[in-house]
């Protein structure tokens, strides 16, 4: 409740004065803001569960969770390039966009079909021993049953006067053990006596199905509703770059409230209640959209005029193709197939790294031979910055993005996170911190740079991706200081991880609104919508190497639940300190050599609008 509370707090101080602006732009932008941002809501809600549910529920181990996540989120980033090319070729944005948001419900629907906890046991002296878990997040408890008793394992307390105390060793010794249990006492190492976990194979193919479902709906949705956001605005519309930034926070607010409200459902009520808030959600959003009003049963004129977002060629999508299949159901039906190869990968991530080789090395191989064959001295500088810049935001990118997976972990096993009624927060609320700063900060943050502009000191772009990039690792530092803070049972105070949070969000609000920015004025005319595919593949890149560095967080874990406390926070440490490392001395290096890099721009590497608005100009470059 304490979230809850903070989040109608945030939220009422930050959208009354959004909400009185929208009042002076199109009334488009109410359902565009709606609907995006419910839509948002149900992507996030999901996301924040989804490691939990990959290690607890389904048992994966920590490095087989992490390259599933990675691969999950980096095939997310990476269809819209498809959805973007299909709605401004063939079906326009609005029915692209309906048909996206139809599959994401689909989509979290089928998530919360999530069947039996799958089951593991320990096999000691040739009898076997059921490991039985109980509840979720932080009232999950694991509990080995030894044919008479139940000792509760890695608890405060005994159960039924049994406990396993784990070792230093990697052992588990058990106090407490009824006379004549045939269970030894002492096992040396827990590990070599775990069966591979059992998982109801229908269930498991449900999972991937309901991620594949998800990944194509973005891909359909997410660039299109960007874009179609510009088109109710003319191009030298004064309001037009306010109008993005509305959007933002709409894309945010969805963000921040899917994290409180799933996050809490899913770990205390049941995973499907999270997973099916967030698939009302995405039905609430589909059903702003289609209707165009925020009212659904209230009568009036639609909102959206009827040529933005409409299909280029709507003769073209009527004709029949096959019998009484039109062009139009064509394209709809090709998802299934889409489907089909997204479900393969999610489950195959070597397959979706090698996807994202090729389409690197097709863009630096294009981009290379566009450079030596087409331009002129000045515009390969200024496309050499352009892709130096994005290789550093793939580093960023890829820290940033521990968020759903490692310190998702982290916020669980090794943060002291409060559990008393009122007071209670669960490790996927804390995914609501990113969100809930840049609803505060973010307006600030754009008077900062409007003030600096204003008297000629606004930092060069590259030097903008330096700070972004410092601030990243101090973030990973300040979980690192927090550790030596951590209580008995290795967890650190919850103050360290808002603090990271924090430094994260101020670091995205420093590289985020400039990147497609930078895009967009250093790439030639002919190749501005191929650049703007290069910043997408990176985006997706990115997220697939964030997934190979949380699996160096990884820890041994008996039925889902942590082997050694103490040892996993080490491991958080250690690892946290080296990304820490890495991104502060890339970082100044970045921030040093930025005032010789901004000569490449040749006075075009400077500040630009809002992330919403160049995401919308991005996904209209894309398939032109």
């Amino acid at each position: 409740m304490l979230v809850i509370v903070l989040g109608i707090v945030i939220t009422l101080a930050t959208c009354i004065p959004v909400f009185n602006q929208m009042r002076q732009h199109p009334k488009g932008l109410h359902i565009l803001f709606f609907a995006e941002m419910w839509e948002r809501f149900s992507f996030y809600g999901m996301r924040g569960l989804l490691i939990f549910y990959l290690t607890q529920h389904f048992l994966f181990d920590d490095r087989t969770a992490q390259a599933q996540y990675g691969s999950y989120t980096a095939l997310v980033y990476l269809l819209p390039l498809l959805g973007g090319f299909l709605a401004d070729k063939y079906l326009g944005n609005r029915k692209a966009i309906a048909f996206g948001a139809l599959l994401l419900v689909a989509g979290h629907l089928t998530m919360g079909l999530h069947g039996p906890q799958a089951t593991q046991t320990m096999t000691v002296n040739g009898a076997e021993y059921n490991l039985a878990v109980e509840g979720r997040g932080g009232s999950r408890q694991v509990f080995v049953e030894t044919g008479t008793q139940r000792c509760l394992f890695g608890g405060d307390v005994a159960y039924d006067g049994c406990r396993a105390n784990v070792n230093d060793d990697g052992g588990i010794t058990f106090t407490g053990l009824d006379a004549g249990s045939p269970l030894p006492a002492v096992i040396p190492n827990v590990m070599e006596t775990l069966s591979e976990p059992v998982r109801n194979p229908l269930y498991t193919n449900i999972l991937f199905l309901a991620l594949a479902l998800i990944v194509m709906g973005v891909g359909y949705l997410k660039a299109n509703i960007s874009s179609i956001v510009g088109q109710l605005y003319e191009e030298n519309d004064p309001k037009r770059d306010a109008g993005f930034t509305l959007y933002y926070y709409g894309i945010n607010l969805g963000a921040f409230w899917a994290a409180i409200l799933c996050g809490y459902l899913g770990q205390t009520v049941g995973w499907w209640a999270g997973f099916g808030l967030a698939a009302v959600g995405m039905a609430i959003g589909w059903l702003v959209f289609t209707r165009q009003r925020l009212a659904f049963w209230s009568p009036g004129e639609r909102q959206l005029p009827d040529h933005v977002g409409a299909p280029p060629n709507p003769e073209r999508l009527a004709k029949k193709v096959a019998g009484p299949i039109t062009f139009e159901w064509m394209l709809y039906l090709l998802a299934i197939p889409g489907v089909a190869v997204v479900w393969f990968l999610l489950q195959t991530p070597q397959y979706t790294f090698l996807t994202l080789m090729s389409g690197l090395i097709l863009f630096g191989g294009y981009i290379t031979f566009y450079m030596v064959t087409k331009c002129s001295w000045k515009e390969s500088q200024q496309l050499i910055l352009s892709l130096f810049l994005i290789f550093m935001s793939v580093v960023f990118w890829s820290l940033f993005e521990q968020a759903g997976s490692s310190l998702n972990q982290f916020a669980e096993r090794n943060t002291q996170l409060p559990n008393d009624g009122f007071m209670t927060v669960t490790a996927a609320q804390t995914q609501s911190f990113n969100s809930g700063f840049i609803l505060l900060f973010a307006p600030a943050f754009a008077a900062l740079w409007a003030w600096l502009a204003a008297r000629k000191a606004d930092p060069n772009t590259a030097l903008k991706f330096g700070l972004a990039l410092v601030q990243v690792g101090l973030g990973f530092w300040v979980l690192v200081w927090g550790v030596q803070f951590a209580d008995d049972s290795y967890r650190v105070p919850l103050v360290f991880l808002v603090g990271a949070y924090l430094l994260h969000t101020t670091g995205e609000l420093c590289l985020s609104p400039v990147g497609l920015s930078m895009i967009t004025k250093l790439s030639p005319a002919a190749v501005v919508s191929f650049m703007m595919a290069g910043w997408f593949l990176s985006s997706a890149f990115a997220q697939y190497v964030a997934g190979l560095i949380a699996q160096f967080t990884a820890s041994d874990t008996v039925a889902g639940q942590v082997l050694d406390p103490g040892k996993a926070l080490e491991t958080y440490s250690a690892v946290f300190w080296s990304l820490g490392v890495v991104a502060i001395i890339l970082g100044v290096l970045l921030g040093a050599v930025s005032f010789a890099l901004k000569y490449l721009g040749h006075g075009k590497a400077g500040r630009l609008a809002s992330k919403a608005a160049l995401e919308a100009e991005a996904a209209r470059g894309l398939a032109e």
